[in-house]
């Protein structure tokens, strides 16, 4: 039962967290949500930078998951189109995370540091797929555009969210779909004719 509990914990802690933010959100709140006692959560978690701790571990394997590029040949525009929908998938599931990225990072040194790698992994990643684009001679950039290009990709996946609040979006879910054909936007300046008409196809989809 105790696995069950632990597990419950963290699901709800993040609903909870999305849902209202996780400055406004209580370890008492989540014990209330569950209908346990503060006692008992604290059985599993020692305080609420426990919790998110926690959740972002999960946070940190999925989103490596999702920046696995193709192995064995060069990646093509569906690639990166499906790697960034898995992206902004994760982040939409960790929406809290990002929405109060600053704050949470500022309060904990070993999350920072952990971001601060996985920020490096996807710059990494990044110019690794746009390199691949490059080579298949889909994509036609200097080494210092791609750099560019690569760092602007993760800008806006990083900050989308906080753009969008601060634009007033109402309607979050939106607001990713418009951050994949932003970030797809950016490639399609350095692309051949038939990929910029394809990845217009793909992005009207989004767009509607």
């Amino acid at each position: 039962m105790a696995p069950q509990t632990r597990q419950r914990i963290l699901d709800c802690a993040l609903a909870m967290f999305n849902a209202q933010g996780e400055p406004n959100v209580t370890t008492n709140h989540i014990a209330d949500e569950l209908e346990i006692s503060p006692g008992n959560l604290y059985y599993h978690f020692r305080n609420k930078d426990d919790i998110i701790e926690q959740l972002f571990g999960r946070f940190e394997e999925r989103i490596g998951e999702a920046m696995t590029v193709p192995e064995g040949r060069l990646p093509g525009l569906e690639d990166i189109w499906l790697q960034m929908h898995l992206v902004f998938e994760c982040i939409w599931d960790n929406r809290f995370l990002y929405r109060d990225l600053v704050d949470i990072l500022s309060r904990n040194r070993r999350l920072r540091m952990r971001f601060a790698r996985i920020l490096k992994r996807a710059t990494d990643n990044a110019s690794s797929v746009i390199r691949g684009l490059s080579q298949a001679g889909i994509l036609r950039a200097s080494a210092a555009e791609m750099d560019a290009l690569a760092t602007n990709i993760l800008l806006v996946a990083t900050f989308w969210l906080n753009y969008g609040a601060a634009r007033g979006d109402q309607d979050e879910a939106k607001s990713i779909r418009q951050g994949i054909v932003q970030m797809m936007m950016l490639i399609s300046p350095f692309l051949r004719d038939a990929e910029r008409v394809h990845l217009n196809t793909l992005s009207q989809a989004y767009r509607d």
